[in-house]
């Protein structure tokens, strides 16, 4: 008498539901999928904040240098309204000649 064969199965064989599962049927995927768009929605937020607070900060600055420059250039006005200077065109001021022959030297 021959003994029949067994069909063994293994772990393999166990049928599980995993892979089935909708995601729309999983309303928890769905809640942390929210809290992650919140997070970087508040995140993007502050890097927004800080930007315009350097474009202000710019901008202030473009302005302080506009007034400088008016400021310069009024003195220039001014000084070329007051008349001629006590230089003459062609007498500048010379340099007195430098004194060491070499010129700058790094050693290291």
């Amino acid at each position: 008498m021959s003994v029949p064969k067994r069909n063994l199965k293994g772990v393999q064989d166990i049928r599980t539901h995993s892979g089935r599962v909708d995601e729309a049927h999983q309303p928890y995927k769905a809640f942390m999928k929210i809290a992650a768009l919140e997070m970087e929605k508040a995140r993007r937020g502050e890097e927004r904040k800080s930007a315009m607070h350097r474009v202000k900060t710019i901008d202030a600055r473009f302005k302080e240098i506009e007034a400088e420059k008016a400021e310069v250039l009024q003195a220039v006005e001014e000084r070329k309204s007051n008349g001629p200077s006590d230089e003459t065109p062609g007498t500048e001021h010379k340099l007195p000649p430098r004194r060491s022959p070499g010129g700058f030297k790094i050693r290291y």
